[in-house]
Formats: structure tokens, sequence, C-alpha cells
């Protein structure tokens, strides 16, 4: 009898006889992939650039490689009507328009808002109207949400009185808000919490309905700066899998603030680390190294490996540092990363990465079939550059 309540309860979980389960929990089941229009337009973001976008992730090869999602960020906003419902403004006419174009593409769209009364760059916010802009988003056609904290912080101040605790609760309760009136809709929304890592949110995303959360600060288009941030996930590991991710910001790559080996250790460090792969390029006007950097499908395909694992540090010896991504059917993707000023040797040990015994490499940079290691693997890694194998046995 408790065997035949539970396959009821099961079966008409959305009739209420036990808790909802969120829909968004078969979402994102591997990390996103897209573009964001933040990194390189920022607030000079218009339908065109948006459109350009969508044709270009369809002609260039990336939609083909996974990329989906093609996410407006911030200054989309206009003022509210009468009966309180969001507007667009004048650089996007018509956002039920735009979204079908982009559908039209086989893309999918996102659009960004925040829990407080206004956004970053001081638009209008979700305060206060969390059902309606979602009911808005689900009409127009929209399948991501970046939720951004900027503009909860002045209230979250106002009313915590200086108490953490109390803020935290705040700063939850808010993301957890528009979590439900997302599942209202009843719309398939994908949903990025972006709270800049504050309060570990690694460890109570999930519970408010994020898919996805940042654990970092922005990101700039400088080889520092994005080390910085890409190795300090080290640890993080046991909170991501299937539909909630972490999310370390995103992709710098083909922005013009590092070299090629630089963005090569951008995009096999978030690989690795099963991060949403989120172009912030212009990607009208990408050249031959950008589009082989962003569309390189073995490194693809490691991030959007099915076991849905994310990586971790392995080992670290001054500047050469080695880290693993645990693959589908027991392989290993293994990424030798040198963060110093000179090319250097790097190696790894086979047994440090679960491989005993002879293995079979391929190197997903170069192409290249390396054939059978035993013991270990040392490569010459360029300045600030990495070498990114697969394992198998």
């Amino acid at each position: 009898m408790k065997l035949l309540k539970s396959t009821i309860c099961l079966a008409v979980v959305a009739l209420s006889c036990c808790p909802l389960v969120s829909q968004t929990s078969s979402l994102a089941q591997t990390p996103p992939m897209g573009w964001n229009a933040w990194n390189h337009f920022k607030r000079t973001i218009t339908d065109a650039d948006v459109r350009a976008a969508a044709d270009a992730m369809a002609s260039s090869g990336m939609r083909e490689a996974g990329y989906t999602y093609i996410n407006i960020d911030d200054s989309w906003e206009g003022d509210r009507d009468a009966q309180g419902n969001i507007q667009s403004n004048s650089k996007f006419p018509d956002m039920k328009a735009l979204a079908d174009y982009v559908h039209s593409k086989g893309l999918k769209l996102g659009i960004y808002s925040s829990p407080g009364p206004t956004t970053c760059a001081k638009f209008e916010g979700s305060y206060n109207h969390e059902q309606q802009d979602a009911d808005t988003y689900a009409k127009w056609g929209v399948d991501y949400l970046k939720y951004d904290l900027c503009g909860l912080r002045p209230i979250m101040k106002d009313q915590s009185h200086g108490d953490a605790q109390v803020a935290t609760t705040m700063m939850k309760q808010a993301y957890e808000k528009m979590h439900k009136a997302l599942l209202k809709t009843h719309r398939p929304i994908v949903y990025s919490l972006c709270q800049y890592g504050w309060d570990s949110p690694w460890t109570w995303g999930q519970e408010v309905g994020g898919n996805l959360w940042r654990t970092t600060g922005d990101i700039n288009d400088d080889y520092a700066h994005m080390s910085l941030i890409g190795f300090s996930q080290a640890g993080l590991s046991k909170f991501a899998g299937p539909g909630h991710w972490n999310d370390p910001d995103m992709l710098e790559i083909g922005n013009g603030g590092m070299t090629p080996d630089e963005y090569e250790t951008h995009m096999s460090l978030w690989a690795i680390l099963a991060a949403p792969l989120l172009a912030g390029n212009d990607l009208s006007k990408m050249d031959d190294v950008t589009k082989s950097i962003l569309i390189n499908k073995d490194v693809i395909a490691v991030d959007q490996d099915r076991a849905g694992i994310q990586g971790d540090r392995v080992s670290a010896e001054g500047p050469y540092e080695v880290w693993m991504k645990p693959l589908d059917r027991g392989a290993r993707a293994v990424a030798l990363f040198n963060r110093g000023p000179l090319a250097a040797p790097v190696t790894v040990q086979l047994k440090d990465v679960g491989m005993d015994g002879p293995v079979h490499g391929y190197d997903l940079w170069a192409h290249k079939d390396l054939g059978v290691l035993q013991g270990s693997y040392t490569a010459t890694v360029p300045r600030h550059g990495v070498v990114m194998v697969r394992l198998t046995r």
C-alpha cells in the first residue's frame, strides 16, 4: 500500500498530493551555453545587436556546437504602465517580436532583472512586481532569466540593521519569490542567480530554485583577473550537477584583452569546471581564432559531458596546476595549466587522476592522438596557456 501511495503521489504531484516539484529541476541538465550582451555591449545593447548576435550564432557553427541562449543583460527596461506592467525602452520596441525572431533561428531568448527596485544600471527592477514581471516574460517568450542582486542591497542594509543573518535570509527569500513566480507561469525558464558569490550560494542556490548561481564577482577581459576567478573555484565541485551549476561568470573570449593561449586557458578551465559557456563578445565580428576557441567541439564536449560532474584541482606546484574532470564511462579530461611567465613542462601522474595502467590520450586543442600513455604524461605548456587531454582506458 505504501508503494502504491508513493507511485500515485509521484504521478499526480501537480495536484498537490505531495510537495511541489520545481519544473526548473528538469532544466539545464548540462551547463547552459549561449551568449550574453554585457561584456561587450554593456548599456549600448539594442534590438538590432541582439538580432545580429542570433544571426551570427546560427550561421557561424555555434548553434550546432551547442550554443542556445541569446541573453539580453541590463538596460532593456523602460517604465511600467498604469497597471504596473514592465515595458521595454526605445532600444527594444517590441520584445515579443524579438523573442519570435530569436526562436525562428532555433535559439532561445534570455532577459535580465533585479529583485530590487532598480537594476545595477538604475533601470526598473522587479521589487514588488515579481509575478507581473514573470508573467510578462512568459508572454514575450523568454527562456532564461538572470536575476541580479544589485538593487536589493540598499534595502537589505536598511532592514537588516547590520545583522548578516537577516540580510542573507532576505536575499534568499527574494530569490525564492521570483522562482515561485516563474513556476506559476508554467513556462520553462532557466533561472540564473547573480549575487557575486556572497554568502556561499553554492550551499543554498538550488533550494531557492536556481539552475545556476554566480560564485564570483564580475569577470574582466584580463588574464590576471580571469585566472584569479577561474582557479579560485577549487573545492566547489561537490555543489554542482545536472540542473544546478556553479557559475564563475561569462566568457571574455574574442574581446581582445588576452592572447589566444590565455583565451584557450579561459575556455579549458570553464569546461573543466562544468561552467555555463556564455560568450560575451561581438558574435557578428568574430575572427577565425575566436571561432576556433569558442567552437572547439572537443572542449565543449567536456563541459557538456552527460555525467554532469564538475572538475577540480588535482595538484599545484608553483605556477603549474593540473585539473581533472571525470567524464562519462570512466574517461577523464585533464588540463595542464601554466600560470607562469615562460613556457614550461607540466606533468600529470596518471594515478592521481584515477587512471592506473595504460590509457589512450587525445589532445583536445591540437586535435592530436597521443597514443598509449603509461605512468605519467608531460607536455610543454606555453606561458598562461594550457594543454588539455582526454584520457580513456
